[in-house]
């Protein structure tokens, strides 16, 4: 699993594409933090990152699913997973060498993002901020973009072709992040169904996590989705 994580470490990073996320990420979120009139930190005077973690999840949407969607689809592309597979590994080891690999880029682009803490401190009046709010949040991104992860890397253990996977795996996260919390506002689920419709979605668990208080439901919802996920894909390559 190790040599597996470290071959895509080397290969997200021996090119442009980690550090063209890494500078993405921080590129859209600082322009919608400081630059732009409705969402302004210094012009809305008020020393909060919630417009961070409303942008945050929008972002790794389609940010999660482009750093993913080569991890097996190039590998049944160009037949190096026939090879793969002659290694004396098994099919987990070779899904979580790919998920840990994927998470640590994800790490990666999330922790310069830390440095909004110290602009929101520093334009605080007083100085304080909210550290328990700010943590959660946090907590809740690194959550939200895990179950992204699996979601995507499952999607391209489904095909040969990069651009599919990016496209089936972005639908699905929007699905799963955004489509129960719509479902739910149908006036034919006001009648109590609109609660339990509502925490089938990504949305509501992040939510949540993000309000400070960390929910053991929450966890373990993102836990289960994250490793059915895994799962599916380990059934699924173990047929190839």
């Amino acid at each position: 699993m190790y040599s597996i994580c470290k071959k895509e470490l080397n290969r997200f990073f021996s090119n442009l594409t980690g550090y063209i996320a890494i500078v993405l990420f921080m590129l859209v979120c600082g322009i919608y933090l400081f630059m732009l009139p409705q969402s302004s930190i210094i012009d809305n005077n008020y020393a909060t990152l919630d417009k961070f973690f409303e942008l945050a999840p929008w972002v790794l949407l389609f940010l999660v699913p482009a750093i993913t969607m080569h991890s097996l689809a190039d590998e049944f592309k160009t037949g190096t997973f026939e090879l793969l597979k002659t290694n004396p590994i098994t099919s987990w080891q070779i899904v979580w060498g790919k998920y840990v690999a994927i998470l640590i880029v994800l790490l990666f682009v999330i922790a310069p993002t830390f440095i909004y803490i110290i602009c929101i401190k520093t334009l605080s009046t007083q100085g304080n901020i909210d550290v328990g709010g700010i943590i959660s949040s946090y907590i809740g991104l690194f959550f939200l973009a895990a179950t992204f992860s699996a979601i995507s890397i499952c999607c391209s253990a489904f095909t040969n072709n990069a651009v599919v996977a990016f496209l089936v795996s972005t639908f699905i996260c929007l699905v799963v992040y955004f489509g129960f919390n719509a479902l739910s506002k149908i006036p034919f689920f006001a009648n109590g169904f609109d609660y339990y419709i509502e925490m089938l979605g990504i949305d509501f668990h992040y939510k949540s996590i993000s309000r400070g208080v960390i929910d053991t439901r929450d966890v373990i919802y993102f836990c289960s989705l994250i490793f059915l996920s895994l799962l599916i894909t380990v059934k699924n390559i173990s047929k190839k």
